[in-house]
C-alpha cells in the first residue's frame, strides 16, 4: 500500500471487485426459482410459493399473520388501513426515513406529522411524538431505521387509551429485537420489504404481518381488491379457480407473485446466519472506528438490537480538533474515501418534508389537494417547515453511510470489513490535509 492516500496520488486502498454485490443469490435460490417455473404456476393469493412463504416469515417474526404484498410501500398501506386509518386523519411519522414510509400515508388519504428523530440514533422518540399529537391523530407509525429497532414499549404506552394504532415501519428490520422479540407484528400492524438491498432482498416485493386477527383478515381484502378472495386453490387451473368477485369494499391489487416467494424463501433460511455475521462485522467495525477521536459508530439503545441494514457513522469536527462546518467534513471524508475504494454514500441529504411533494412551491399540496385539503386547521406550511427539524438535518450534515445499496455490510465477507476499519482509521489520521485539500 502507497503511503499517500488516494486523493494525493497514492493508488487506492481497495478494489472495486473486492466487495460482493447484494443479494447473493445461490444454487438454492436457482433451485427455488426453477420449482416455480416447473410447476408453471406464478401468481395467485394461494398459489403454494407464497403461502409457504407467508407461513415461515410469520413464524419468523412471531406473527398470528403475515400476507405477502408487491413492494414494502404497499406493506405499510395495507397496515395502516388495515389498523384503521382513514381519510383526514394524522399519521405521526419521523422527518428520517425513505419517503416510502410518508407516501404510504397519503395513499391511505391521510397526512403525515412529520416528528424530529433523536440525532444519535436516527430513531424517533415517544417523548417527541407525544408532543406532536393532534385532536386527529389515528396512528404513530416509527420506523426501525437501519434495522435498529425503535422502542416499542413506549409507543404502545403512548398509544394505550388513546384510540391510536402503532404500526411499525420494519422495511429495513428483518430479524432486529426489541428486548428478546422480533419486531414488525409488535404493534397493530406492520410492514417489512423486500426490495434487492434488504436484508432479505428478492427484487421488488413486502410483508404485511400482524397478530391482530382483524386487521388480518381487513389487510387480506384489500390486498385483493376489497374480495374476499377464497383460499381453494386448483394447481393444475389456477386461474380458474371459483371466487367472489363482488368487491366488499375499495381495495387495491397488491398481492406478490410466486417468482418473489420462491427467491425470498431461499433467502429467509440463510438469513438467521447472515445476520449473525454481518452483526459480528459491524461490531469489529465499531470497535475500531470508537477509538477515533471524533468517530461515532452506530448507536444501539438498551433493550433493542440491530440487524444494520445501513452503517451510518457519525463525525464530529469539535471532537476531531478541526474548526469546519459538519457539511465540509462529511463532504471531504466521502470524497477521501470513495478515492481509497470505499462504498460510501449519503443515502438521504435532507428531513423528509424537504421533499418537493410535501413542500407548497413543489406539487401545491396545501389547501388545494387532498388529503391536505381534508383539514382546514393545521398550518401545513408551518408544519412541514424543514427548519422545524433541527436533529435530523444535524445527524444528516455530520454523518456517511460505509457501504452502500448494492453493496451492504451484509453482503461483505470478514477480510473486506477489517480493510474498511484499517482504511478509515488511516484517513481520518490525515483528517486535516484531508479537509484542506477538499477546500
Amino acid at each position: 500500500m502507497s503511503g499517500r492516500l488516494a486523493i494525493f496520488g497514492g493508488e487506492p486502498a481497495l478494489s472495486r471487485s473486492a466487495h460482493r454485490i447484494w443479494p447473493i443469490l445461490g444454487d438454492d435460490a436457482r433451485r427455488a426459482t426453477a420449482r416455480v417455473l416447473d410447476r408453471g404456476v406464478l401468481s395467485g393469493a394461494a398459489a403454494p410459493e407464497c403461502v409457504a412463504f407467508e407461513r415461515e416469515m410469520a413464524a419468523f417474526v412471531s406473527a398470528k399473520h403475515a400476507l405477502l404484498t408487491n413492494s414494502g410501500t404497499s406493506a405499510l398501506h395495507l397496515a395502516l388501513v388495515a389498523a384503521g386509518v382513514r381519510a383526514g386523519d394524522h399519521v405521526l411519522v419521523p422527518a428520517y426515513s425513505f419517503v416510502a414510509t410518508a407516501l404510504a400515508v397519503i395513499h391511505a388519504g391521510a397526512i403525515p406529522i412529520f416528528v424530529d428523530v433523536d440525532e444519535t440514533t436516527g430513531l424517533l422518540h415517544a417523548d417527541d411524538a407525544a408532543r406532536a399529537l393532534t385532536p386527529r391523530t389515528r396512528a404513530i407509525m416509527p420506523v426501525h431505521v437501519h434495522g435498529c429497532a425503535f422502542d416499542v414499549g413506549r409507543f404502545a404506552d403512548l398509544c394505550e387509551g388513546r384510540r391510536i394504532a402503532l404500526v411499525e415501519d420494519a422495511a429495513q428490520a428483518h430479524g432486529a429485537m426489541w428486548r428478546g422479540r422480533p419486531v414488525g407484528a409488535l404493534g397493530r400492524a406492520g410492514g417489512f420489504s423486500l426490495q434487492s438491498s434488504k436484508n432479505l432482498g428478492a427484487g421488488e416485493g413486502g410483508v404485511f404481518v400482524t397478530n391482530d386477527d382483524a386487521v388480518a383478515a381487513e389487510a387480506f381484502r384489500l390486498r385483493s381488491f376489497g374480495q374476499p378472495i377464497d383460499l381453494d386453490f386448483d394447481v393444475e387451473r389456477p386461474l380458474d379457480a371459483a371466487r367472489p368477485t363482488a368487491s366488499e369494499r375499495v381495495g387495491w391489487m397488491y398481492r406478490g407473485t410466486e417468482l418473489t416467494a420462491a427467491i425470498a424463501r431461499a433467502g429467509l433460511a440463510r438469513l438467521a446466519e447472515r445476520t449473525e455475521a454481518c452483526c459480528q462485522n459491524a461490531a469489529l467495525l465499531s470497535s475500531a472506528l470508537a477509538e477515533l477521536p471524533g468517530v461515532t459508530p452506530p448507536i444501539v439503545p438498551e433493550g433493542a438490537t440491530s440487524v444494520h441494514h445501513k452503517f451510518r457513522v457519525k463525525l464530529d469536527p469539535n471532537a476531531a480538533g478541526l474548526d469546519v462546518a459538519p457539511r465540509v467534513l462529511r463532504d471531504a471524508m466521502m470524497h477521501a474515501l470513495a478515492a481509497e475504494g470505499l462504498e460510501v454514500v449519503l443515502w438521504q441529504t435532507a428531513p423528509l418534508p424537504a421533499q418537493p411533494a410535501f413542500q407548497s412551491g413543489g406539487q401545491g399540496v396545501f389547501g388545494s389537494s387532498w388529503p391536505w385539503s381534508t383539514d382546514a386547521e393545521t398550518d401545513f406550511a408551518a408544519a412541514y417547515d424543514v427548519a422545524s427539524f433541527p436533529r435530523t438535518q444535524r445527524l444528516l450534515d455530520g454523518s456517511i453511510v460505509l457501504f452502500s445499496q448494492s453493496c451492504p455490510l451484509i453482503a461483505q465477507p470478514r477480510d473486506v470489513v477489517e480493510r474498511y476499519a484499517e482504511i478509515v482509521g488511516r484517513v481520518w489520521r490525515a483528517r486535516g490535509d484531508v479537509v484542506a485539500a477538499a477546500r
